[in-house]
């Protein structure tokens, strides 16, 4: 597939997924704007690629249309977007601990933040008879992440979101693509990579990097594919779900014991070294 030419837009790609995603797109030839919310990485990835940067934090409906009009202005009609950024919260206890305020970031930032980037893109998309939505959401808003309420129940909605385009919007020439990964060699989980392609050769199973994300979307692309999966077995999972509900919820139970086993276990053996 070759995007000679096209602007390509990528939001949290200082690192990671983001980063992975902004360099396979430059490696077929889209001229890419990378955006993050921390500006020494992003310089640093933006000057290693030879590439533009722009510091946005996407909670923000300001400074996310600031951003797509100047890179509009300056460098032309955005054809490829990639909303990225994405966090973590964790519940402090129950599932309902989080404070409101963590909540509302999560929001901000995997749902609002496609929403009002596709609010600005999609009229002019459509009038150019054409354009790429990348929504990058995770196996959790399919499945469930247990231990974050707020990150499953927003990447949920981001699915949904996603759908709606590629349901209203097919017609009209836009390609949508909605990346459901489930566990990924980031910063979020703990790898502090630069470089996509600098992790260890014996990650764990089940483990994948961000440079397998980035080929499951250029595929998909190439295939036209709105739901992109990098982990095969989200879909026999998602499968389960749907059709037998009451086996699924049994099973994350029986994952929810075993986590809080291990969390135990972990606890335990490090109060016997202090």
């Amino acid at each position: 597939m070759q995007l000679d030419g096209q602007i390509a837009v990528v939001t949290g790609a200082a690192s990671g997924i983001g980063l992975a995603i902004a360099q396979s797109l430059a490696e077929q030839g889209a001229r890419v704007i990378l955006s993050d919310i921390n500006p020494e990485p992003l310089q640093q990835a933006a000057r290693a690629m030879g590439a533009d940067f722009e510091i946005c934090d996407v909670q923000s409906d300001a400074q996310l249309t600031q951003m797509i009009t100047g890179v509009t202005q300056r460098i032309g009609p955005i054809d490829i977007y990639v909303s990225n950024a994405g966090v973590l919260s964790m519940d402090p206890t129950h599932a309902a601990s989080t404070p409101d305020d963590l909540w509302q970031r999560a929001w901000d930032i995997h749902v609002m933040s496609h929403v009002r980037a596709a609010r600005i893109l999609l009229p002019d998309m459509i009038a150019r008879g054409g354009g790429c939505l990348i929504n990058i959401a995770s196996a959790a808003g399919m499945l469930t992440q247990i231990g974050d309420a707020a990150y499953s129940a927003s990447k949920a909605a981001a699915v949904s979101f996603a759908e709606n385009l590629a349901i209203r919007h097919g017609d009209d020439g836009i390609a949508v693509h909605v990346v459901c990964p489930q566990y990924v060699a980031s910063p979020m989980l703990g790898y502090d990579n630069a470089a996509p392609d600098d992790l260890p050769n014996d990650l764990p199973d089940g483990l994948i990097t961000p440079r397998d994300v980035a080929d499951a979307v250029l595929q998909a692309m190439a295939d036209g594919r709105v739901l992109v999966l990098p982990h095969a077995v989200v879909g026999p999972y998602f499968q389960t779900r749907a059709t037998d509900h009451a086996k699924w919820i049994k099973g994350m139970q029986g994952l929810n014991r075993r986590a809080k086993t291990a969390q135990a276990r972990s606890a335990s053996d490090f109060s016997k070294l202090v």
